[in-house]
């Protein structure tokens, strides 16, 4: 594994470089319009790669005793020397990244962390290091615990799940084009711009992280359309400058909302319904933002009959 450290110390010099590249040239394009770069997205999402490198040396993991009871009680061990292996692999991290990232929009406990992500109000390469301070806290990788108990190390997942998020890098850029058939199976810029985007047409789609396939086997795929721009950040944007604020602002609301809960029933409502549910039924998920969506368009489509 001291193999991949350099790797990965590498890779890191080579996200930040051209990133920062990235962000001089959309600076000096975009200078006097009315889409000016804005710097304190990349100081923020700086920040949060800082931090999350100093928590890192933090005990405060929530998946490592899982993975480790696990391991210890894995069904079979698995040799990774083998072609055959290395794709199932890379096939079983896929599905388990999927459905984290699903749930990382549907259950607000872990949108409380992957809503750092998403809070950037315009999408650049710097925006794919932005994963919030509290990952570890927050316990994704559990949803990586079965390929452990089907015999993978425990290092071995986290480094296949690492090489999932670099490649997922250079999809957070505004200036690449659809990539023709390539966006039938990977993941592709394009596709991922529709899963950064606010627009109610576009919420929580492609959740994929490599590949696309899963999203249109399930449903979640949609496509990018030039009619509808994407409208990058949060339905209620974050307009804060202070990384603080950005970091731990949902995790706060969160805390706010279950203890103001007038039963037990909507606090745990609170924890495991999605982002924007209310008990009232009068919130703003995604199913009932898409709704409200549809019908305000109806009613000018009648008037224009």
């Amino acid at each position: 594994m001291e193999l991949l450290g350099k790797i990965s110390l590498y890779a890191m010099g080579i996200v930040l470089t051209a990133s920062l590249i990235e962000a001089i040239v959309l600076h000096f394009r975009h200078k006097g319009s009315d889409k000016a770069f804005d710097w304190h997205e990349t100081w923020i999402s700086l920040a949060d790669l800082v931090g999350r490198k100093l928590l890192a040396f933090l005990p405060l993991s929530l998946a490592t005793p899982v993975f480790n009871f696990a391991w210890e009680h894995r069904i079979h061990t698995v040799t990774t020397n083998a072609a055959l292996t290395l794709f199932l692999l890379f096939i079983g991290q896929e599905f388990c990244y999927y459905w984290y990232h699903r749930a990382s929009h549907t259950v607000r406990f872990f949108w409380a962390n992957h809503a750092v992500h998403h809070s950037p109000n315009q999408l650049t390469l710097s925006s794919a290091y932005r994963l919030g301070w509290t990952t570890k806290i927050a316990g994704s990788a559990i949803f990586f615990t079965p390929l452990v108990w089907f015999g993978v190390k425990p290092d071995v997942v986290l480094a296949v799940v690492s090489i999932n998020l670099l490649y997922q890098f250079w999809l957070h850029a505004t200036w690449i084009p659809k990539l023709g058939w390539l966006e039938h199976v990977f993941n592709t810029p394009s596709a991922h711009r529709v899963h950064h985007a606010s627009n109610a047409t576009y919420l929580d789609a492609n959740f994929g992280g490599v590949l696309i396939i899963f999203d249109r086997l399930f449903g979640t795929y949609v496509e990018e359309r030039a009619d509808e721009p994407c409208r990058y950040g949060l339905t209620t944007p974050t307009t804060s400058h202070n990384p603080i604020v950005v970091e731990l602002e949902h995790w706060v609301s969160l805390a706010k909302d279950m203890f103001n809960a007038k039963s037990v029933s909507d606090a745990v409502g609170f924890l495991l319904r999605p982002p924007g549910w209310l008990p009232n039924g009068e919130g703003h998920t995604t199913e009932e933002l898409q709704k409200r969506a549809v019908e305000s368009i109806e009613p000018a489509a009648h008037a224009g009959r």
